[in-house]
């Protein structure tokens, strides 16, 4: 093999590996978290879990993708070690088909099924539907069915690449003879192991020993232990993945490995003391693509059926190896924020939407108490103290998901995930805000309680009326986040109407009777420091229904959105202000 035929070996590598890449991408995206998040809910059955963990790894062509996944619920706490191993299973069958689908390179015959099955005849067709999608479709469904046949197209072109460009090393005496050390089954493992590790993919060095076939020099007697060392190879992603994570995910990653290593080992040992003693006579014919696929299939199949029953065994294993201490290990609300579903943004996003969901609730939580302590409620410590520390924790959960979401935005999002980071980024910051109005309102109601202030039955009441109007705005923006429902998101704006107009009258009022005498200028400014946090709390409650309505229309002004809507919709807005106005009516 002269220069050139190298530097085409490499680039039908590179095209081979691109296009796995893309297709995965793609199938991912057409899946949306949809399959991740079954992955996640229904595992307690063995044999479901296998199932799922084939059917998903099938979806997205890698099963290092999905053990890595599997290492993420588990290091999360959303997934028990138990419910890991059936899935880790499924995921070694399920990046199988892969090669039987890189196989069909490898069919002859003259017939015409049988030349249609050829990637040669259906890519060309494939390649042009998929580039008139990407091009001329404005759906994201056609766009992401474009990715997947482009990404298979290059796949099977780049496969054709490799095989082509190998061939002349059939008549290359020093490639035969280093593919007949193979055969030895110690150098066959080792040398799947390396290949795999090193490109992190099963899928792709099975394909690169598929295209290998093509000269003719490579016997089932050197492939099968480069396929045994190459399941063996594939767990090099799952434990790096596992590096610092919590220990029952280290321990996913371990069952993982154990699973492989076992199964090739009690493989091997049957296989080789079975032909011991009746020769297998097909291990020195010339391997072909379709007899790698069967290969990499019954292995992955035998060993899941063996092993499956023992799978408690293999949990007892890796806990053996990764001990228990004394300190139990606490799993909170930010391990769901785990940076192994950055390659599943689809999951990943609903992993944010659900974190978002608890700070929400912790923020509705920690303005109610505030609110309590200003309409009527006692004062105490502890309650004050769990005030605090509700603010500090939305705090962290503020830092934690804007941090998580930069990330997350700089992957491929569909067009919905896309609009669902949008309105989760914006909310956050505006969740957090209310918690600090939540502090605010319990240092003025610190301040009455030290100094023994209290509101006139007039004042009193009217501060009901204006609590029980925020306690209403809160609880519309918070379930209409938590729900997605533009419809409650619309009944927002025209109570934070209707708000405004209580804390101008409120105000006035306290002017009234700062004139009169009947108030004293310290309280005063507590109440006015208590009616400008609840008007301000209202805003962002506001802002929060908002870009529900907003962001997946493509609109992020929320001033203009105000404008039109008052504007355009100004009699029903109207109606829906003064239903509220009366509700929350001012004692005289």
């Amino acid at each position: 093999m002269d220069i050139f035929g190298v530097l085409n070996m490499l680039c039908g590598l590179a095209l081979f590996l691109y296009g796995m890449h893309v297709m995965g991408g793609g199938l991912s995206s057409m899946s949306g978290g949809k399959l991740e998040s079954i992955l996640e809910r229904l595992t307690q059955s063995k044999l479901k879990a296998v199932a799922l963990g084939a059917a998903v790894t099938a979806v997205i062509q890698s099963s290092s993708a999905t053990t890595v996944m599997v290492v993420g619920f588990v290091n999360s706490g959303i997934m028990r070690l138990s419910q890991a191993a059936g899935i880790i299973m499924g995921a070694n069958i399920g990046t199988t088909i892969t090669s039987w689908l890189l196989s069909l390179t490898g069919i002859e015959g003259g017939s015409l099924f049988l030349q249609l099955l050829k990637p040669s005849s259906f890519t060309p067709v494939m390649a042009i539907i998929g580039v008139g999608f990407l091009m001329f479709s404005k759906s994201e469904k056609k766009h992401n069915i474009g990715t997947i046949l482009i990404g298979f197209t290059v796949l099977m072109c780049g496969m054709e690449m490799m095989s082509d460009a190998v061939k002349p090393l059939a008549n290359v005496p020093e490639f035969t003879g280093i593919l007949l050390r193979f055969s030895n089954p110690v150098l066959g493992m080792l040398a799947g192991v390396l290949l795999t590790a090193v490109i992190q993919s099963s899928s792709a060095s099975v394909g690169i020993l598929q295209a290998l076939c093509a000269t003719g020099a490579v016997t089932y007697g050197a492939a099968l232990p480069i396929i045994m060392g190459q399941n063996i190879g594939t767990c090099v992603t799952a434990m790096l993945s596992s590096v610092g994570a919590s220990k029952n995910a280290r321990r996913a990653a371990l069952i993982h490995l154990y699973f492989n290593l076992i199964g090739t080992v009690l493989f091997m040992v049957v296989f080789y003391a079975v032909n011991a003693i009746f020769p297998f006579a097909f291990l020195d014919d010339a391997a072909n693509a379709a007899g790698i696929a069967a290969i990499h299939t019954i292995f992955n199949v035998v060993a899941t059926a063996v092993l499956l029953p023992f799978s408690g065994a293999l949990e007892k294993l890796a806990t053996l190896t990764i001990r228990d201490d004394e300190k139990a290990e606490r799993i909170d609300d930010f391990q769901l924020l785990d940076e192994r579903f950055l390659s599943t943004p689809g999951f990943a996003v609903e992993q944010c939407r659900v974190v978002s969901g608890r700070m929400a609730e912790l923020t509705r939580e920690a303005i109610f108490d505030a609110i309590d302590l200003i309409d009527g409620g006692e004062y105490t410590a502890d309650r004050a103290a769990r005030i605090e520390a509700l603010e500090t924790k939305i705090d962290r959960y503020e830092d934690n998901l804007g941090t998580y979401m930069v990330k997350l935005s700089r992957e491929k999002l569909s067009r919905e995930d896309g609009h669902t980071v949008s309105v989760l980024l914006h909310s956050i910051s505006d969740f957090e805000r209310i918690s600090d109005h939540a502090v605010n309102l319990l240092d003025s109601a610190r301040e009455m309680y030290e100094k023994k202030m209290a509101f006139s039955p007039m004042a009193a009441g009217e501060l009901h009326v204006f609590a029980q109007a925020v306690r209403d705005i809160v609880t519309r923006s918070t379930d209409c986040f938590l729900k997605s429902d533009v419809e409650l998101a619309k009944t927002v704006e025209p109570l934070e109407a209707c708000i405004d107009e209580l804390n101008v009258t409120i105000k006035s009022r306290h002017i009234e009777r700062l004139t009169n005498g009947q108030c004293t200028i310290q309280l005063g400014f507590v109440l006015t420091d208590i009616s400008t946090n609840f008007e301000r709390v209202s805003d962002h409650c506001s802002n929060i229904a908002i870009y529900q309505i907003q962001v997946p229309k493509d609109e992020y002004d929320t001033h203009e959105y105000l404008l039109n809507m008052k504007r355009q919709d100004h009699d029903e807005f109207d109606r829906e202000e003064l239903a509220y106005e009366r509700r929350y009516h001012l004692p005289q």
